[in-house]
């Protein structure tokens, strides 16, 4: 991804993956401070988000409805109310820490990461939840078709770092690349297609390496290192996230040029570097009876360019 190596060293190995065999530990502030050259900004956050309806409109509306969005308590899932049993866990988006540094090539630095350490030291997981009631295709004569409904999940945030790259994309002067790198699961996750008839019940999308084959780190090596024998901390980083059971998304998004034959200028630009993740449904509800599960293993995606742009 373009822009990526400048994350600074401190950026790469705060957020480290929340199992032993990651071989990484978190820096402390004074030592991030040497690493960027400024202490930066710290910002704690906890917050509980309700939007009655997201719209978008057009001569036609595309509505989300009833969004709610918190930690693990928001979601209404067995599963969500045993992991807050056990750790503590609420209704609340909570111990997020986020810290901003502005190098000196400009680039903004921003690194989400927990408050909370385990006993190794090493941060715990933020957990999230989230709810939406529909999502709607609504017309002007009355016309409606419900999407999605009863949308409901949780997880855990393992790393979020957020990267405002100052190079210019193609020679063109005042522009930049916002490069995003995530390491999360869903834990649990259902919803209904009612247009189709169809519910899905039981989803988890995680980690390569927590079920099916196993890539390990010499397979991971050779997704995420440009030069595999020599990897790079934010490539260890991202090594030690995903054994860790974290599903792994590198974006660019920048404004550029339409695609191969297109004439299409400044549109808005998304490159994918790296997706990787395993995708399981324990439930596939068909007219009301389970047809079976479904599992996708080791799914990669790279080298995959889009270009968005009104018509």
């Amino acid at each position: 991804m373009k822009g990526l190596k400048k994350i600074a060293l401190a950026t790469a190995v705060a957020a480290a993956p929340f199992a032993a065999q990651a071989e990484l530990q978190a820096m402390d502030d004074s030592m991030m401070g040497n690493v960027t050259g400024q202490a930066g900004v710290t910002i704690e956050l906890e917050t509980q988000v309700s939007i009655g309806q997201f719209t978008y409109t057009d001569e036609g509306t595309f509505a989300v409805k009833d969004i709610e969005l918190g930690g693990a308590l928001t979601s209404g899932h067995q599963s969500a109310a045993d992991y807050a049993a056990a750790t503590g866990a609420g209704a609340l988006l909570d111990q997020l820490k986020i810290d901003i540094d502005i190098n000196e090539q400009g680039d903004a630095i921003i690194h989400v990461g927990s408050l909370q350490t385990d006993g190794s030291g090493n941060p715990i997981p933020i957990d999230w939840g989230m709810t939406a009631g529909s999502m709607e295709l609504e017309g002007d004569n009355g016309q409606n078709t419900v999407l999605v409904s009863n949308m409901d999940a949780w997880g855990l945030l393992g790393a979020l770092d957020i990267v405002v790259d100052t190079d210019n994309v193609d020679n063109q002067a005042g522009t930049g690349t916002l490069n995003i790198d995530a390491a999360f699961t869903v834990e649990e996750m259902s919803f209904d297609v009612d247009f189709l008839g169809v519910g899905i019940a039981g989803m988890t999308i995680k980690g390569s390496e927590s079920g099916g084959v196993a890539l390990g780190a010499a397979g991971l090596a050779q997704i995420f290192g440009e030069d595999p024998a020599n990897l790079t901390p934010e490539e260890q980083r991202k090594v030690g996230l995903a054994q860790a059971g974290f599903a792994i998304v590198g974006l660019g998004i920048y404004k550029g040029d339409g695609l191969g034959a297109s004439t299409a200028t400044d549109v808005l630009r998304i490159d994918v570097d790296d997706v990787l993740m395993d995708i399981n449904v324990a439930e596939t509800n068909i007219g009301g009876a389970n047809i079976g599960t479904i599992g996708i293993d080791n799914l990669h995606i790279s080298n995959t360019k889009l270009a968005v742009y009104g018509h």
